[in-house]
């Protein structure tokens, strides 16, 4: 069977990890987050690609580069989360199944962060967890697609 191929997508503000709010996001950095990912992408057997950009028009334009390429993503759209119809588009858009991840309870923080515009369009949603809400979503998101698709065949 061909290995799974996920793409992780991280929104604004995320390579400030380890050094911004870290009573709220933690002390760990996108680099050490990644390495988690990639670990467990590997025991896994999943092809992992990650990508982190501030700019929502980028994120967008990687979902449209990588959709050919991927079978699914997780993703951190952080404050995009609660405030981009063209992100939620997008997504939509491309055809792959998501899994929405935060790191933090969104739920029990300011009330303009309870509203995800991607939660209802998201195959499922992990959050606050720390770095774990990562490796929760990538491990659901792997059995999704492994219980969905045919085995070897690509959503190309």
């Amino acid at each position: 069977m061909e290995r799974l191929r996920i793409s992780v997508v991280h929104g604004p503000n995320l390579r400030l990890l380890g050094r911004r709010e870290v009573e709220i996001y933690g002390t760990a950095s996108l680099e050490s987050l990644n390495a988690a990912v990639w670990e467990l992408a590997e025991e896994l057997e999943v092809e992992l690609e990650t990508f982190q950009s501030n700019h929502e028009g980028e994120i967008l334009d990687y979902l449209e580069q990588v959709a050919g390429r991927t079978d699914g993503f997780v993703v951190n759209a952080a404050g995009l989360t609660h405030t981009s119809v063209a992100l939620r588009d997008g997504l939509v858009g491309v055809n792959r199944p998501f899994v929405e991840v935060h790191l933090s309870n969104t739920s029990a923080r300011e009330s303009f962060r309870h509203a995800s515009l991607l939660s209802p369009v998201a195959v499922g949603v992990v959050y606050g967890f720390g770095i774990q809400s990562y490796l929760l979503g990538l491990r659901g998101l792997a059995s999704h697609l492994r219980d969905t698709m045919r085995p070897g065949a690509h959503q190309d």
